[in-house]
């Protein structure tokens, strides 16, 4: 039993992994798109300042750090990829050192506690990411842009 457990987390962890990678690649796609239109939609623009500012909240969280990160706060996109980037180390490193049923107590911008397991918060990241990305897509269109498919499925396809 305790090699099954012993494999079940390492299994979750390398689940874990790729889904950040998922999550770091497509956010950096957007940022390039962003970076490459001439007066990006003002809602993208936040969306996406708004993931990478949210995944570093968690990541300070999880590692019981103070952080002055507005949740809404906004970067010039040429220094969202550096953020993205460490975002992805730090929590790629938390994965690698830490237990992923330890609980973290947190308070929220409202100021409301909570407790939830590390998975639970990196789940929830990479879910938050996917999510405002489809808003961007969405924001793209209303702007006729062409969206950028950030499919997950898309990301891991391979052509026979």
């Amino acid at each position: 039993m305790a090699a099954f457990l012993f494999f079940k987390r390492k299994i979750m962890k390398l689940f874990f992994v790729q889904g950040l990678e998922y999550t770091f690649h497509f956010n950096n796609k957007v940022i390039d798109a962003l970076t490459e239109i001439n007066n990006p939609p003002v809602k993208s623009v936040k969306l996406i300042n708004h993931i990478v500012n949210s995944h570093e909240i968690w990541n300070s969280r999880i590692e019981d750090k103070n952080h002055n990160v507005d949740v809404w706060g906004i970067s010039p996109l040429q220094d969202l990829k550096a953020i993205n980037e460490v975002n992805y180390y730090n929590s790629l490193a938390i994965i690698g050192n830490l237990d992923f049923d330890r609980q973290i107590k947190y308070t929220n911008t409202k100021g409301q506690t909570y407790i939830n397991s590390i998975q639970d918060i990196l789940f929830h990241v990479i879910n938050h990411s996917t999510y405002h990305r489809g808003q961007i897509a969405s924001d793209f269109k209303n702007n006729d842009i062409t969206p950028l498919v950030t499919d997950y499925i898309f990301y891991k396809i391979s052509e026979i």
